[in-house]
């Protein structure tokens, strides 16, 4: 009984269009952000090194490099604040988390294309 009331709240929270992505893929997430009574959108643009989770608690890592300094950032998938997500190009990759790229600097840290 309390699993299927759970699941109906869950549902209710669910966004209507997610766009497609997998790991290795580099994406551009659009970011709400408020600041005092103002707000704005903001572009993080990187590689996506892992999903987790399902329902509306999976959440996404996305990593970039910003000045020579690696920067990740981890959002839930359904998060309001979460504009959109724009696939930038689809990564060939054969692992489900991408936590070697960590190590790798410049060309090394790349993820090959899937060219269609």
């Amino acid at each position: 009984m309390n699993n299927e009331i759970i699941k109906e709240i869950e549902a209710a929270e669910l966004k209507a269009e997610v766009a497609e992505f997998a790991v290795g893929d580099t994406v551009k997430v659009y970011n709400l952000i408020k600041e005092g009574n103002k707000e704005r959108t903001q572009i993080f643009e990187g590689t996506v090194i892992k999903r987790q989770g399902g329902s509306n608690r999976e959440t996404f890592t996305v990593r970039k490099l910003s000045n020579g300094v690696g920067v990740e950032k981890t959002w839930p998938l359904h998060s309001p604040h979460v504009q959109k997500i724009e696939v930038v190009r689809r990564g060939k990759i054969r692992r489900a988390k991408l936590y070697y790229l960590r190590d790798r600097v410049g060309k090394a840290a790349k993820v090959k294309e899937i060219i269609k």
